[in-house]
């Protein structure tokens, strides 16, 4: 039994999920379609006449297809279809950049990019931005892993200004941080004669701009995808990820998922981040994904297989473009480490921290979100037990966000929490008053970073004498422009305290400031990266000074963080062939004077709780 020739013997669309494809049998073809289904590893059988496969393993694998009998009746989804059509193509295009021997065909020479762009666009671009722009515009999409300071945001709006006046672009989509608005909408106004009509998405927004910005946040809210999908496909489109390292869980996190439902809406994808992979290669895999469905994840899954990672980064290199911190001709930063002993009392609290969450870890290996809980309990003994008696408030991030911890009666540490308030004064923040006391007679001011907001408050408490300014996570924008000014430009404010969830991202401090101190790390290596450029950034003064110093607590948790951060920029380093980001795997360790989990971090975790607990 066949069906008439008019109905589709095949339908292909989107599933249920953001990465999955459905395929349906018309009458008398599911046998066909399990046959069918045997070709593809991710194949599950929804019923007699539907399969699901991964989107990227369709895409990988489109000459399956070709055994269909009745390939004239395959119905596509328009969307899919064309970015079937676009990976078919892109396949063909990275296999010849990744060839040796593939010759420069249709690659964009640097001295063409003016001419590309066109009389309207007005800015100065540097000989590395030139460089950036052409290598972007010879593949259909691209990667720009440039670190923070290099102008990504001005490369990012001449590839759409190239693509808009030669092949047809007609808008473009901004995803990232609130904080990346005010330099979109600076470097339109600079750039361009006459400024893209550019709107920040909201109820209010004006569908017919030319180009939206949206924030991560805002895309988890219900119906934003469905109604960006809608305006992206209208047109010709570009998609562009900004800090596009938030979504590096890919459909395995909230933000990941979003983004991976808007990618097949558009014609050009383009993602820019200072650090594609904070915690190795499943986030590069996850972001070539989305640039490069069905064939990105493959080749990096390829290129770093082996282990080599010198090799990797060879084989990865044509399909992105960087500019190093050495290329910005930056002066070098001095980054030490400084091991602080902890006081009797202070040991006993965490000795007895540890040895209960020892027993509780031992059964919960597979559970991410309570060792996540178990971190930051650890994290906050190694620096003031006082944090644990008041847990953390509801303007941390929220995998930080836990209660006060409780004790049962009759145990030490039941005992040793009736005294915690006794215990703020931790030898942490005393080094961190050392410090400031240090740089504030030399004139210098410091950014000191610490994730737990009662930290901060302590913190602006005990440094009252250097007039701190504290900025944290639910200020108003203008409040918080405020206190970053008067940081700037008060001479009396000599402090600036924050944390990296906040001011991690889009916040220029490099001409006022030059020290930092990080009271504490979590495993995040991304965002350890990022409060690093926040002073340390294009256009500093070739005599500048710039030093960081990260305080750990003897025998913690925080040397174990100290460890995994280095294994992760040692990778990260070596996938881009950036030796400024492997010398920070080693800090220069100095003496005392005064989340983002993977599997590796649970391992060390799970090995300091069993230390001591022996």
């Amino acid at each position: 039994m066949t069906q008439p020739s008019s109905a589709p013997s095949l339908e292909i669309g989107f599933g249920d999920g953001v990465t999955r494809a459905r395929l349906r049998a018309g009458g008398g073809y599911e046998s066909e379609l399990r046959r069918l289904a045997l070709r593809f590893q991710s194949s599950l059988q929804i019923s007699a006449g539907t399969v699901d496969v991964e989107i990227d393993d369709l895409l990988t694998n489109l000459v399956a297809l070709a055994t269909w009998p009745e390939p004239k009746s395959v119905a596509w989804d328009p969307q899919l279809a064309a970015l079937a059509r676009d990976s078919a193509a892109d396949a063909q295009t990275v296999a010849k950049r990744l060839d040796p021997a593939g010759g420069t065909d249709g690659e964009v020479d640097p001295d063409e990019v003016d001419s590309l762009l066109g009389a309207d666009w007005t800015a100065d671009l540097t000989a590395f931005q030139r460089r950036d722009i052409a290598k972007l515009l010879s593949l259909r999409h691209g990667a720009n892993f440039s670190v923070p300071g290099a102008g990504k945001t001005r490369v990012g709006l001449a590839v759409f200004q190239s693509l808009r006046r030669n092949r047809g672009i007609d808008r473009l989509l901004i995803v990232g941080p609130k904080s990346c608005y005010e330099s979109w909408k600076y470097e339109n106004r600079q750039c361009l004669s006459a400024p893209l009509y550019m709107d920040v998405f909201s109820r209010n927004a004006d569908p017919g701009a030319d180009v939206l910005i949206v924030n991560y946040e805002r895309l988890r809210q219900e119906g934003v995808v469905n109604e960006l999908g809608q305006w992206l496909a209208a047109r010709p489109s570009m998609l562009l990820l900004d800090e596009a390292h938030r979504m590096k869980r890919g459909a395995d996190g909230t933000d990941g998922s979003a983004c991976l439902a808007l990618g097949p809406r558009s014609r050009h994808r383009l993602i820019l981040t200072g650090t594609p992979a904070p915690n190795g290669v499943k986030d590069l895999e996850n972001l070539f994904g989305f640039v490069w469905p069905g064939h990105g994840r493959q080749k990096v899954i390829q290129a770093v297989a082996g282990g080599d990672l010198a090799k990797a980064s060879r084989v990865l290199r044509p399909l992105f473009t960087r500019t190093t911190k050495s290329e910005l001709s930056l002066p070098p930063v001095s980054t030490s480490l400084r091991s602080v002993p902890m006081p009797p009392l202070h040991q006993e609290v965490y000795e007895a921290l540890a040895g209960r969450f020892s027993a509780r870890a031992a059964g919960s290996e597979g559970d991410f979100l309570a060792l996540g809980k178990v971190i930051v309990y650890m994290l906050m003994a190694a620096t003031s037990p006082a944090l644990l008696a008041v847990g953390t408030t509801r303007h941390e991030p929220l995998s930080y966000q836990v209660p006060p911890l409780t004790a049962p009666e009759g145990t030490p540490l039941f005992d040793l929490m009736r005294d915690l308030p006794n215990y703020e004064m931790s030898p942490k923040y005393r080094e961190v008053l050392a410090i400031v006391s240090e740089n504030a007679a030399q004139g210098r001011k410091t950014l000191v970073w610490s994730t737990f907001i009662r930290s901060l408050n302590t913190l602006e408490r005990m440094l009252s004498e250097f007039s701190p300014s504290l900025v944290y996570g639910p200020m108003a924008d203008a409040d918080r422009e405020a206190a970053i000014r008067r940081f700037r430009h008060d001479p009396d404010c000599m402090v600036l305290l924050s944390n990296p969830g906040t001011l991690g991202e889009g916040i220029s401090l490099h001409h006022h400031c030059h020290d930092a101190v990080h009271v504490d790390r979590d495993f995040a290596a991304g965002r350890f990266l990022q409060s690093l450029d926040r002073i340390h950034r294009l256009g500093l003064a070739p005599e500048t000074e710039t030093r960081i110093t990260v305080l750990a607590s003897e025998g913690t948790i925080d040397e174990v963080v100290d460890q995994r951060l280095s294994d992760k920029l040692l990778f990260m380093g070596g996938i881009l062939d950036d030796p400024e980001v492997q010398q920070l795997a080693d800090l220069e360790e100095e003496p005392a004077v005064g989340g983002g989990l993977d599997q590796r971090d649970l391992q060390a975790l799970m090995g300091h709780l069993r230390a001591h607990a022996a």
